[in-house]
């Protein structure tokens, strides 16, 4: 059984944003599949148009999946400049698109698939273009078909201050959510 950072031991998120994000009374501890491998998403799913994973998409943010450490999924991405917003800064949006990979691939350590059902983000500091940014994130129960997830993104190295984090709920669905449709 593997567990994710306590809201005590983790410089993360001091808690989910909202009770939506909170795992239930009662709800599994996060299992991570066997092997907690490194997980590649676009992969994985077998599309690599992913605009958050996948190698093919020219504009994309083509993050960039590391390791797995006692229940911690970490990424990375580049800002460019084609992900601004305001002059020389990330645009939130694409923060957000960015957290929603990290959780997502976090519910995905899991062993089943899943996709977003609730994201809610805390906007702490702007991000500049250029900026590589480190996405951390854990699953922090199991309820049924949702896992419940937290995560954070810091500029300026791992340990960097924290630019965004965020809290969510992924639903589970069949393999056969991610297969192209009319290929």
């Amino acid at each position: 059984m593997t567990s994710s950072p306590s809201a005590a031991s983790s410089p993360g998120r001091p808690g989910p944003a909202s009770p939506r994000t909170t795992p239930p009374p009662g709800a599994a501890t996060p299992e991570l599949a066997e092997g907690g491998a490194v997980v590649a998403l676009a992969s994985l799913a077998g599309f690599e148009g992913c605009f958050g994973c996948g190698t093919d998409a020219e504009n994309g943010l083509r993050i960039r999946h590391g390791g797995v450490v006692d229940g911690v999924m970490t990424c990375e991405f580049t800002v460019r400049k084609e992900h601004q917003g305001a002059p020389g800064f990330c645009h939130g949006g694409v923060l957000a698109t960015a957290m929603d990979e990290a959780l997502g691939g976090a519910a995905w350590l899991l062993g089943n698939r899943y996709v977003t059902g609730r994201l809610e983000t805390d906007y702490l500091a702007p991000v500049p273009v250029g900026a590589d940014v480190h996405l951390r994130a854990w699953c922090t129960g199991v309820d049924g078909r949702k896992a419940f997830v937290e995560g954070e993104a810091r500029t300026g190295g791992p340990d960097g201050p924290v630019a965004v984090r965020a809290a969510g709920v992924f639903i589970e669905v069949p393999q056969e959510h991610f297969v192209p449709q009319g290929s």
